[in-house]
């Protein structure tokens, strides 16, 4: 098969549209993928399949005269969205839908891919199919399972994200975070449940909640540098069974958000400490327990992030724009804590947001990022 056409390209992403698969489960379109890349020309390609996750795919190209190898990372999986486009080609998996842009995400790895298998590279390069983006943390699976070991493991990684709200192939960028990280929240708390015409003889958890709620608030405004910012949103509280009865439990969830890990470290530990003090102060039993995961801020290396700006500004063909921090989260920062490398912003100009039933992006997208990134990584290799 020659390069990929944009025709092709084009059917290939309203095909991936069609068949979205939840975190761990992307079987249809791992195969699909593997499909299409056993098309390609195999003169420089090797594939890799990992059996303790199954559906991640790895694809290793040969350079002519390598100094450095490049990963280049695509998640895979999809949301639990019930899709609304009302698109010839929406989704066939009722409940299911890539409501985040991962098939425009894989469309333009394989365009890549395609490029580089009919182009040998002058440096190796890794891509890495990643399952279980949105949920699982997939890329620290991965690591953990020791996938980027030997000639797999990549000197640098990137790895893009489509923007709804840039214009159709632009590219944005920063130094510095592009993502925050994030970390789940649950807070439970215990007490004496009882007759609500006896408060004396019980504890109440739904009064020692709503102060434990007011306190968080706290932490953002009073203990942490507004320059740098963080969110705290509790957004499930449960408590109680009826109005005339006081509830002995209470049970919190929420996520953290913050844009370095020492930032979320530090929310952390607030939170840790206000919990305590509600279980001193309302003589209460109070666990807060709090899940990170894989997904750490995504912090773009300056010494690799800086080449790849200064490329895109100057590039003929690309429209770049210099983008501010999402507090939006992405796994591919577990990656960046271990391999230095870049995160940036593909445009899909589209009116609805990223994880929206109705997300619809514009396909003329695919092409110009594609040019975009096998232009840079051309560059890159000549340096």
């Amino acid at each position: 098969m020659a390069v990929l056409t944009e025709k092709n390209l084009i059917q290939i992403r309203r095909d991936l549209h069609a068949m979205p698969e939840l975190a761990l489960n992307e079987f249809r379109t791992a195969a699909y993928l593997e499909k299409v890349i056993t098309g390609f020309n195999q003169q420089y390609l090797t594939i890799k399949h990992v059996p303790d996750l199954p559906t991640a795919l790895l694809v290793r190209v040969a350079g002519s005269a390598p100094q450095r190898t490049l990963g280049y990372r695509t998640d895979i999986d999809a949301l639990p969205v019930s899709e609304k486009t009302g698109l010839p080609f929406a989704s066939k998996n009722p409940g299911v839908m890539h409501a985040c842009g991962h098939d425009i995400h894989m469309t333009v790895a394989l365009g890549v891919l395609s490029y580089f298998s009919e182009h040998q590279p002058t440096d190796n390069l890794i891509f890495f199919f990643q399952p279980a983006e949105e949920s699982q943390n997939g890329g620290k699976l991965a690591y953990e399972l020791g996938v980027f070991e030997g000639e797999w493991r990549p000197d640098e990684f990137y790895g893009l994200h489509d923007n709804p709200d840039l214009p159709a192939g632009a590219i944005g960028c920063r130094l510095g975070t592009l993502f925050a990280g994030t970390t789940e929240v649950n807070i439970d708390l215990e007490g004496k449940g009882g007759h609500a015409a006896y408060p004396q003889d019980a504890n109440d958890m739904v009064v020692a909640a709503a102060h434990l709620i007011s306190q968080v608030q706290t932490i953002i405004s009073r203990s942490i540098d507004p320059i740098e910012g963080g969110v705290i949103t509790l957004g499930k509280l449960e408590a109680g069974t009826i109005r005339n009865v006081i509830a002995g439990h209470a049970h919190i969830e929420g996520t953290i958000r913050g844009l370095t890990q020492v930032m979320i470290e530090k929310i952390d530990q607030r939170l840790q400490e206000v919990g305590d003090g509600i279980a001193k102060s309302f003589n209460a039993d109070v666990t807060v327990t709090l899940n990170q995961g894989g997904y750490l801020p995504v912090e773009n290396d300056p010494e690799l992030t800086q080449p790849f700006i200064d490329y895109m500004e100057n590039a003929s063909d690309v429209n770049y724009i210099e983008t501010k921090p999402a507090m939006t989260g992405e796994d591919f920062g577990y990656l960046l804590s271990k391999i230095p490398g870049t995160m940036f912003w593909l445009g899909v100009e589209d009116d609805s947001q990223l994880h929206s039933a109705t997300l619809n992006p514009n396909e003329a997208a695919i092409m110009a990022g594609i040019n975009a990134i096998t232009g840079f990584m051309t560059d890159r290799m000549a340096r």
